[in-house]
């Protein structure tokens, strides 16, 4: 028996209303945070090129760049480095080295230069976190020794290292164990050769004479100066460094690790004409994307908006409590 009349759809409730336009938006917007990643990234690769390369090699001279073959980490165990080598600290004070070697407390050596764009940070950022992790306090159980092989580079320069690893580091009270140097040529010399640290001036992006080519290796010296274990890279085991540094403080080298290295050198065989063309041609598809993964998800959300709001109009024969009519 039909019943008289029409009566209209039963308003859902908040969990019924729009379900399935709601699940469409919810799986929408799960997909854009990875869709808009996936753009974003095509736009950051291109950036991350015009920067040094890092190269793994370990003894293939035949299969690098040649400029790269006199850029060597040649391991000095038990070297003695010049005390007497003339310095300007982070404070704009001129120092020798041998004020950080005065018996007392064994030191963490590295040269880097500051305003190198990849290699070094990553160095630093690695004995960072290294030292974060273990017990031993710069300033009272050990030094270090930060010189920056390029001699344009100043003490101001220098500060602002230091503080932006201080900062990293997070431990109050600490800074008098860090020590930033910058000097002449003669002085930064006398260091890498020491350490047997090669490196070679290379021209940047531009053209100019104002990057490096190096590789990455910190030193762990006696407190009389003297050259006692090498570590190779960017990452450094803490326990390791912590067994290093008490060896050390006794006097007692290391043994000589295996020599991989890892190079920071920007290789362009014809100075960047075809990098920067495909730098380029990488950017602007990356633009592409991202702007076409936005107007695919405008259309998307527009779609589940007018969808839901026609289920809201729509009516539906059925009588009170749910049941069909007839």
């Amino acid at each position: 028996m039909r019943t008289a009349g029409t009566t209209r759809r039963r308003q859902p409730d908040a969990a019924e209303a729009g379900r399935g336009s709601s699940l469409a938006r919810s799986g929408h917007a799960l997909l854009l945070p990875a869709l808009l990643s996936f753009g974003l990234a095509s736009l950051a690769f291109p950036c991350r090129a015009q920067d040094p390369t890092v190269v793994k090699a370990a003894d293939q001279n035949e299969q690098l760049p040649t400029v790269l073959r006199s850029v060597q980490i040649t391991q000095h165990l038990n070297a003695q480095l010049p005390l007497n080598a003339r310095f300007v600290d982070d404070r704009g004070q001129a120092v020798t080295l041998g004020q950080y070697f005065n018996g007392k407390l064994p030191a963490i050596l590295t040269t880097v230069y500051y305003n190198c764009p990849m290699l070094c940070p990553e160095e630093m950022d690695g004995l960072t976190s290294a030292l974060e992790m273990v017990h031993l306090i710069p300033g009272k159980d050990f030094q270090v020794v930060v010189i920056s092989f390029d001699p344009t580079e100043t003490p101001r320069l220098a500060a602002e290292k230091k503080a932006l690893y201080l900062r990293r580091y997070g431990r109050p009270g600490t800074a008098d164990g860090w020590h930033y140097l910058t000097g002449s040529q003669s002085s930064v010399n006398a260091v890498t050769h020491a350490i047997g640290f090669g490196y070679v001036r290379v021209p940047g992006p531009d053209g100019k004479m104002n990057q490096y080519a190096h590789a990455s290796a910190i030193e762990v010296v006696t407190p009389q100066g003297r050259v006692a274990q090498y570590f190779l890279g960017v990452e450094f085991p803490p326990q390791a460094l912590v067994d290093s540094l008490w060896a050390a403080s006794g006097g007692k080298i290391g043994i000589g690790v295996p020599n991989i290295l890892t190079y920071c050198y920007r290789y362009n065989p014809e100075i960047d004409k075809r990098s920067l063309m495909v730098v380029r041609a990488v950017q602007i598809g990356g633009i592409a994307t991202v702007a076409s993964l936005g107007g695919f998800l405008f259309i998307m959300f527009r779609r589940d908006i007018q969808l839901a709001h026609q289920q809201d109009l729509q009516p539906c024969a059925k009588a009170p409590g749910g049941m069909d009519k007839g």
